[in-house]
């Protein structure tokens, strides 16, 4: 089922009494959502993306805008009816029922045609735990099940139904590092079996760059670049982005471009065409840097933390917006933090520039 936003826009009133400006939450949105994938929407608290979600489900009404399901438009349909299933952070089960009437209770409501036969709902409700893998929890409680199990269950409670479309929102917000990595996995793999169309709501960049098929990067309601995961991280769009995606994130400096080279402080990192004289902000991805006696750009290093197979050098630069520049080199490197500069290369597909007052990015070719 792809799902279709065409202009959608939300806006809430202000709470300033003395203020009659709205604020804007979701900003003329557009965006295809294409059937059977997994779109992540990413974003710093804020951005819209829950909004967005609500939407989409029917429990917030658009501003303005429409919102297609296929071909049907569903902006002032309830959200029972549009076929959705809704996962949300904190799980909402029943505590006083068992893993089996919990996932059993949307069935329960069905009304009409749409009713089912006792033995129908216990067979779909057995298929949906054997997809999350809880079959053998059925007759525990909530409180029995560990938070990963919960999560489980709140998912095929919300698969029971067979929604045309799934939405998550944080889903993985109350679990830890661990769980979080397992989880994930699961819902990747529940949604590629079940091919439902599913978008995924995080702040977690990590997260959604490895399970989407699609990320949508939002800020202040505002869409500012949809792209395959690491298409949007190769190619930001602007600084924003640059900075959003990334672990460890983008080392960001203050530049200069001037007659055709591209300095950083007093070093000139790069040989430029077609950008014309002016102050930038330059950004180097951490993988971004090549150890090289003799290359342009100086750091004084500070620290080696070591990751195993890869090394990352702290170090610091006059010119960097950071506290500390972060290189991530390989580990049969030796580095001597006595030393005073350690010189780097930069790969030239991993620094970008940006217009200094917009945050745009300048796109350039290297002679």
């Amino acid at each position: 089922m792809k799902i279709v936003l065409q202009n959608l826009t939300k806006a809430f009133p202000s709470r300033n009494k003395k203020s009659s400006e709205e604020v804007i939450a979701v900003n003329n949105f557009n965006f295809e959502i294409p059937d059977g994938k997994l779109i992540g929407l990413l974003g710093p608290s804020g951005c819209g993306k829950s909004t967005t979600l609500y939407m989409i489900s029917g429990l917030q009404k658009p501003t303005s805008g429409r919102i297609f399901f296929g071909d049907d438009d569903v902006t002032e349909l309830s959200t029972e009816n549009r076929g959705i299933g809704l996962v949300f952070q904190n799980y909402a089960l029943y505590p006083h029922m068992t893993v089996k009437q919990n996932i059993l209770f949307p069935l329960q409501n069905l009304k009409g045609e749409d009713k089912l036969t006792k033995e129908q709902m216990l067979e779909r409700a057995y298929q949906a735990a054997k997809l999350v893998q809880i079959d053998q929890l059925l007759d525990r409680k909530p409180s029995e099940l560990s938070g990963g199990q919960q999560q489980r269950v709140a998912i095929a409670r919300a698969l029971v139904k067979m929604p045309r479309v799934l939405l998550l929102d944080e889903p993985l917000s109350n679990l830890d590092a661990r769980l979080r990595l397992q989880t994930r996995e699961e819902i990747r793999r529940i949604q590629q079996e079940t091919k439902i169309t599913t978008v995924f709501v995080t702040h977690d960049q990590e997260e959604a760059m490895s399970i989407s098929d699609m990320i949508v990067v939002m800020k202040t309601g505002i869409v500012q670049q949809i792209g395959k995961p690491q298409d949007v991280y190769d190619d930001p769009a602007n600084l924003f982005v640059a900075k959003f995606l990334g672990t460890p994130p983008i080392n960001v400096f203050e530049g200069q471009v001037k007659g055709g080279k591209l300095y950083i402080g007093s070093d000139a990192v790069l040989e430029l065409t077609n950008v014309a004289d002016q102050p930038v902000t330059v950004g180097i991805r951490p993988e971004g840097f090549l150890l090289d006696d003799n290359g342009p750009l100086k750091c004084k290093p500070v620290n080696v933390e070591v990751m195993g197979r890869d090394v990352s050098v702290v170090s610091t630069h006059e010119a960097s917006s950071n506290p500390f520049v972060r290189s991530i080199i390989n580990a049969d490197n030796k580095i001597d933090i006595g030393q005073e500069f350690v010189r780097y290369a930069i790969k030239p597909h991993k620094i970008f520039i940006f217009n200094k007052e917009t945050e745009e990015r300048i796109y350039f070719e290297v002679k």
